[in-house]
């Protein structure tokens, strides 16, 4: 089975959701069950079929979430001594080389991604440019709207 790359933080954040998902979110829903089953017939009852739902919907969250902390590869960006390159779980400072605008991003797994908090998937395709990469390094990003360059002005790992 493939590794699922996450930081520290992104495994505590999954964990945290499935914790809620099973302490809180789980007996709601089963006690919505319980009361629609109380209104009586099953087969025409819309409020149980809909808990139903929502049930088989939260089951699968859970599930989803225990397989990927199961495969979890958790790194520390702390820890990781890179050498100054871009690698899973690094800060990294840019310059677009054709608006000069000035960007920062920290690489992270799938479920960590949030481009509004400043971080990119690792399978991005920004990200992937720039894996590898230094300071002073010009990442090319292919992007829908056409190539972009990006300069490495800096890589920290916190």
């Amino acid at each position: 089975m493939k590794k699922v790359p996450l930081t520290q933080a992104g495994a505590e954040k999954l964990r945290s959701e499935l914790h809620h998902l099973k302490t809180v979110d789980r007996p709601a829903i089963i006690a919505a069950i319980a009361d629609a089953r109380s209104h009586g017939d099953l087969s025409e009852n819309a409020e149980y079929e809909a808990a139903r739902e929502r049930q088989g919907f939260l089951e699968g969250r859970i599930s989803r979430i225990e397989a990927k902390l199961a495969l979890a590869h958790i790194v520390n960006p702390a820890e990781v001594d890179a050498e100054g390159r871009i690698v899973f779980g690094a800060t990294v400072e840019l310059e677009d080389l054709e608006t000069g605008a000035e960007v920062r991003y920290q690489i992270v797994g799938d479920d960590e991604a949030d481009i509004k908090a400043g971080k990119i998937s690792v399978e991005s395709p920004i990200a992937r440019a720039l894996i590898g990469k230094s300071a002073g390094d010009v990442a090319e990003v292919q992007a829908p709207g056409g190539v972009r360059e990006y300069e490495v002005l800096g890589v920290s790992y916190v």
